[in-house]
C-alpha cells in the first residue's frame, strides 16, 4: 500500500500533473498542428521526398524527447490534512465500530454475505468454497446521510475468502506472526516486525511497498488486539497509529516526508478482521476504512488508482496472501 519515487516519483510521472515552471503550451500547439495538418500531409508527401520527410520526423522526435526531462524535474504541491477531515474520519469510524460491535452481538451475520437474501448468500458462498474471494465497496452514513469528509476520501471495502482445512488456529497464527510478515505478504509489505507485545494485543511496524503507475512506498506502525469470541470464532481490530510517506526509498538520500503533509496517498487506515472455523475450513473476512487525498482535477488517471482501485487490489492480496501462507505452513493443497 505505499513516496513516490523516480517513475516511482509522482510528480515525475505525471505528465498532467499541476507544476511550478513548466509551460503545456507546447502540448496543446503539438495536438493543434496535428489536427491542422492531417489535411496536408497528403501533399508533403508529393513535395518532400523520403529522405527528408526522415529528418524531419527524427527532428521533432527529438525535441519530444527533450521535454521529457522539463516534466520529470517536475515537483507536485504536497497535499495537505485538514483538520476537518481527520474529525469527519474520527466519526466515520466510530459508526463503522459501532455497527461492527452490533453484528458481532447478533447470533447470524457474523460474516457479511449471510446477511444477504437467501439466494445472493448462497451463491456466494459456493464461489467461496471454489476458492474464489469476494468483495464488496461499504459506505457508513449518519441518519442516512453521507458523512462529508472536506479534500479528502474515505474509501471503505470488506472482502470474504476460504480456506479449505485450515483451523482456526492456524490462522491466528499466521496473522500474529508479524515478524514473518514481509515473507508472507511480499511483496506489498517489504519489512515487518513487532514492536512490542502485552497478551494479544501487540504494536507492529510494517512498510508497505506498492505500485500502480508510480511506486508508493509507507512506513507504518499499527496497533492490534485480538479477542478469542468462541470457539470456532476470533476477531481483531487494528489501528495505523503512524503513517509516514518515504521519500527516495532505499536510496542515500531516503528520508520520511512530514505525516499529513505528504503526497496523501494513505492518511488513516483502520481494520476489522473476523474469523470464524466452519464447513471444513475456515472463512476470514477483512474490513478496511482509509483516508486519503481527494482527485485533484485533471489527475484522474494518475492519483485514481490508488485511493479507489489500490485499496480494494491490497485488501484482495492480503486475504489471498493470507490463505497461501495457512496453506504452505499446513501443507494443504489449494
Amino acid at each position: 500500500m505505499f513516496a513516490a519515487e523516480d517513475a516511482s516519483n509522482w510528480g515525475s510521472a505525471a505528465l498532467g500533473h499541476r507544476v511550478k515552471d513548466f509551460d503545456y503550451t507546447w502540448l496543446l500547439a503539438g495536438a493543434s498542428t496535428m489536427r491542422c495538418h492531417r489535411a496536408t500531409r497528403r501533399r508533403a508527401r508529393k513535395k518532400f521526398p523520403i529522405g527528408t520527410r526522415w529528418r524531419y520526423a527524427v527532428r521533432v522526435l527529438a525535441a519530444a524527447l527533450l521535454c521529457i526531462p522539463l516534466v520529470a524535474r517536475a515537483q507536485p504541491a504536497p497535499a495537505r490534512l485538514r483538520p476537518d477531515a481527520v474529525t469527519a474520519f474520527d466519526r466515520y469510524v466510530r459508526l463503522t465500530e459501532a455497527r461492527n460491535e452490533s453484528e458481532m452481538k447478533q447470533p447470524d451475520g457474523w460474516l457479511w454475505p449471510e446477511l444477504l437474501p437467501q439466494k445472493e448468500r448462497e451463491a456466494i458462498f459456493a464461489a467461496l468454497k471454489k476458492g474464489e474471494i469476494r468483495m464488496k465497496r461499504l459506505e457508513t452514513l449518519e441518519n442516512g446521510q453521507r458523512i462529508e469528509c472536506p479534500g479528502a476520501m474515505m474509501p471503505h471495502w470488506i472482502g470474504i475468502a476460504f480456506i479449505a482445512g485450515a483451523k482456526l488456529d492456524d490462522v491466528l497464527t499466521i496473522l500474529k506472526d508479524y515478524n514473518h510478515h514481509s515473507g508472507y505478504y511480499a511483496p506489498d509489505v517489504e519489512r515487518s516486525n513487532i514492536e512490542l507485545q502485552d497478551g494479544e494485543r501487540f504494536r507492529v511496524f510494517l512498510r508497505f511497498r506498492r505500485r500502480k503507475v508510480i511506486t508508493v512506498v509507507l512506513n507504518t506502525e499499527h496497533e492490534v488486539q485480538y479477542f478469542r469470541d468462541e470457539k470456532m470464532r476470533a476477531h481483531s481490530r487494528s489501528s495505523a497509529l503512524r503513517i509516514a510517506q518515504v521519500e527516495n526509498p532505499g536510496k542515500a538520500g531516503e528520508r520520511e516526508k512530514t505525516p499529513g503533509n505528504d503526497d496523501g496517498f494513505l492518511w488513516r487506515m483502520e481494520t476489522w478482521w473476523r474469523l470464524e472455523e466452519r464447513d471444513g475450513g475456515v472463512y476470514i473476512e477483512s474490513e478496511a476504512a482509509t483516508l486519503t487525498r481527494d482527485i485533484p482535477a485533471g489527475l484522474g488517471w494518475l492519483v485514481e488508482p490508488f485511493v479507489n482501485s489500490i485499496p480494494r487490489e491490497s485488501l484482495s492480496f492480503t486475504l489471498e496472501a493470507t490463505r497461501k501462507a495457512v496453506e504452505k505452513q499446513k501443507g494443504l493443497s489449494h
